[in-house]
């Protein structure tokens, strides 16, 4: 594969940090030079912003601008959904202001289920670490720019994989998960074709929680960041129940607040929007 270069100018709700660093990817990499270098799917790209300018440049399997287009996201309205969302309140328009670059990627499935698997009760330099490792011994390398990358290891290069050697990289509690699951893909008791082609979230979601090591919150995060792409879902973590609580429940005890409660408030004031309005309040808390 040759390098190639694309180049998107003029593009609004595009901000770099924003983007890889709002808790829905894990293996994007900031540089010295502020860009960003990434593997996904057979690709290994590295993004980089100049003046007005956005530089997508690396070893792509296809034509890159079908793929950055793709994976960016680059076909949806951001500045539409963010006007649409900055009119409910003035927390949700601050909200908005800061992470106005924030893109949702088309991620992989598979990647994005066994991501979220990993990212159970963990932080986010461990995930990486892990999913890293993960790459490098079952994954296929590619080298570019003098270094060497790996890509996400499919379910078949995972077949033959023992609960012991996933313990080996570090997985914890997760390793018998990891393994299970695979399985359960491999088996086709969760066929991730048919999730991909069905329209009715709650059914994916049902089929997704059957998975091990899939529980409601890794659900969301696979439903919003993968190709399926729901935008109604509204992933709840430590900081977002912190961040509804404190906008919108005001109970002195935290704790205390009911994912129930969380969801009620998220379907009423956000709609179909609940997903994106869920990473701008996440994003705001969590960085400012």
């Amino acid at each position: 594969m040759k390098e190639q270069k694309y180049i998107l100018t003029e593009v609004k709700s595009f901000e770099l940090k924003d983007i890889f660093e709002c808790g829905q990817c894990f293996r994007w990499n900031q540089e010295e030079d502020g860009s960003y270098t990434g593997v996904f799917g057979q690709n290994v790209l590295n993004v980089k912003k100049e003046d007005n300018q956005i530089i997508f440049k690396g070893i792509c399997q296809g034509d890159i601008k079908e793929t950055v287009e793709k994976y960016f996201d680059m076909g949806r309205d951001y500045e539409k959904i963010k006007q649409q969302l900055s009119k409910i309140d003035s927390y949700m328009k601050e909200s908005i202001e800061y992470g106005k670059g924030i893109r949702i990627l088309n991620q992989d499935l598979w990647e994005t289920i066994i991501s979220f698997i990993i990212s159970a009760n963990n932080n986010i330099p461990r995930i990486k670490g892990i999913i890293e490792r993960l790459s490098k011994s079952y994954g296929k390398e590619i080298q570019w720019n003098g270094k060497k990358y790996y890509t996400f290891p499919t379910p078949e290069e995972l077949k033959d994989v023992t609960v012991e050697e996933y313990r080996k990289l570090g997985l914890g509690f997760r390793d018998i998960r990891l393994y299970e699951t695979t399985k359960m893909i491999l088996d086709k008791k969760v066929d991730l074709e048919k999730l991909e082609q069905n329209p009715n979230t709650l059914e994916v979601r049902e089929q997704l929680l059957t998975l091990s090591g899939v529980g409601p919150k890794v659900a969301d995060c696979i439903l919003l960041f993968s190709t399926l792409k729901r935008f109604e879902v509204f992933p709840i973590d430590v900081w977002v129940r912190r961040v509804m609580n404190d906008l919108y429940i005001k109970n002195h005890d935290e704790t205390k607040v009911s994912k129930k409660q969380i969801e009620k408030i998220a379907t009423e004031k956000f709609g179909n929007l609940a997903g994106m309005a869920q990473q701008y309040l996440f994003y705001w808390r969590r960085e400012a």
